[in-house]
């Protein structure tokens, strides 16, 4: 029941061992910023001692990626830690390694998929512009949420695809599981989002699929790396639409109240919309055209 054939830990132990051990190093990691929130903000807005946190947190953004950030960060010494001394590996094993080019293709891979879904719901009238374009409006959010984003694209990455992925092929796992498994966790991961929706869950197990089949055809965490950050900061702190249901704190303001649900995603975000689906799959042979590019 606990080992394979090979007298190894089965694979779907050790990760949900991981999983439960990067939970619990978030939570404690996460601490910090929850209790300096509660004394900045202490007796919170109205005087009655309820807290709203998702307010309190917009109102102390550098607490909020204090908090998120820590967890992120604890995540990720869970994660490596397991792997070193665990499963006995290295951090070129866990998927750094390769040319740093993978994190800047990533890098413009997952601004240029925002851009185009944000012109063509622009184009189309399916979102509003409350501040034009030539009039940005940049703020604290700016630069705090970049430092999370950062932060979440490293640790989501080294788990999802550098833990999850290696353990099962060092077990044996035929590849189609492998992806299918570290896709599927991602998105049950993102099932309590705040606005969370169906379509949403899909996307995000799609993009699993795309992150995999990154980090496969490479070798290495840094093209998916890149692609989740700016995947998700363009997406909240550019372009001004939910991230994943999570509030968004763009230089651009936008209203999506008279748009197609379908194609903005509505209250979860961009995730959430069909326009999200094509780009996702056409990532995926934007990819492909690049691993045969570098290989040429």
């Amino acid at each position: 029941m606990f080992k394979n054939e090979a007298n190894q830990v089965r694979a779907g132990w050790m990760i949900f061992l991981a999983f439960v051990s990067m939970f619990i190093a978030q939570q404690i990691f996460s601490m910090p910023g929850g209790i300096l929130l509660a004394i900045v903000d202490f007796p919170f807005v109205d005087g009655n001692f309820n807290m709203d946190i998702i307010a309190a947190f917009d109102r102390h953004p550098w607490i909020f990626v204090l908090t998120q950030g820590g967890a992120t960060v604890g995540g990720m010494l869970a994660t490596i830690l397991l792997w070193r001394f665990v499963n006995k590996g290295t951090l070129k094993e866990l998927g750094f390694r390769g040319s740093l080019k993978d994190l800047s293709f990533g890098l413009l891979l997952g601004a240029v998929s925002i851009a185009v879904i944000f012109f063509i719901l622009l184009a189309t009238g399916n979102v509003t512009m409350l501040n034009s374009l030539a009039k940005p409006e940049f703020s604290v959010y700016s630069l705090s949420f970049l430092v999370m984003f950062i932060l979440v694209g490293f640790s989501e990455e080294i788990f999802f695809r550098g833990y999850v992925m290696s353990t099962m092929e060092s077990r044996g796992n035929p590849k189609w599981l492998i992806y299918v498994v570290s896709a599927v966790v991602f998105s049950l991961a993102h099932g309590m989002n705040p606005n969370v929706s169906v379509l949403g869950l899909v996307n995000i197990a799609l993009v699993g699929i795309l992150f995999a089949y990154m980090f496969d055809a490479t070798k290495s965490l840094w093209l998916p790396i890149g692609y989740h950050i700016t995947w998700n900061y363009f997406q909240g702190n550019v372009f001004g639409f939910a991230v994943s249901g999570l509030t968004p704190h763009g230089i651009y303001t936008l209203s999506v109240e008279n748009g197609n649900e379908w194609l903005t995603g509505g209250a979860f975000g961009l995730e959430g919309g069909l326009l999200a689906t094509l780009l996702i799959i056409l990532g995926y042979f934007a990819t492909k055209v690049y691993v045969n590019m570098k290989a040429a």
